[in-house]
């Protein structure tokens, strides 16, 4: 447990520092300051790689047999500290990264679903998951920022 949390620590650490660095260096810019979210469905994976070194790979709940989640390369498009969903009961979508109209990265409380399709399409993560990934978005900026969903 330990080792876990201080990795974490520092994956989290050196993905701000990476950040910070670049606002000091504009040329590195185009080279670095990229956030790329992999998503499959297949095996309910997110991969995370900050600037092209893998940094999160975290279990996911994605859409159930009955409802889609999109496939494709998308750009966050807003982002919410706390939502509820309009469509579902107002249900609460903690940390929602946007992507695609009402689909969105966002937390769930059903952790034991993660690992096995259980949303309506959106792409669920454990709640401490969600707020990382949400700090790396408003971190990084929505448009330095990838989500790719692949079958």
């Amino acid at each position: 447990m330990h080792t876990t949390i201080s990795a974490k620590l520092i994956n989290v650490a050196a993905a701000a520092l990476m950040g910070s660095a670049l606002l000091f260096d504009a040329h590195a810019a185009h080279a670095a300051n990229t956030v790329v979210a992999r998503v499959s469905l297949s095996q309910q994976v997110m991969e995370v790689s900050v600037d092209g070194r893998p940094t999160f790979a975290w279990k996911v709940s994605t859409g159930d047999r009955t409802h889609v989640t999109p496939t494709g390369s998308f750009k966050p498009t807003r982002m919410h500290e706390m939502w509820y969903s309009k469509k579902y009961d107002n249900a609460p979508m903690p940390h929602s990264v946007f992507f695609s109209g009402g689909y969105a990265v966002h937390a769930t409380y059903a952790i034991k679903r993660l690992g096995q399709p259980a949303s309506h399409g959106c792409v669920r993560l454990h709640p401490d998951n969600a707020a990382d990934f949400y700090q790396l978005v408003e971190t990084f900026g929505p448009a330095n920022t990838s989500i790719v969903i692949v079958k």
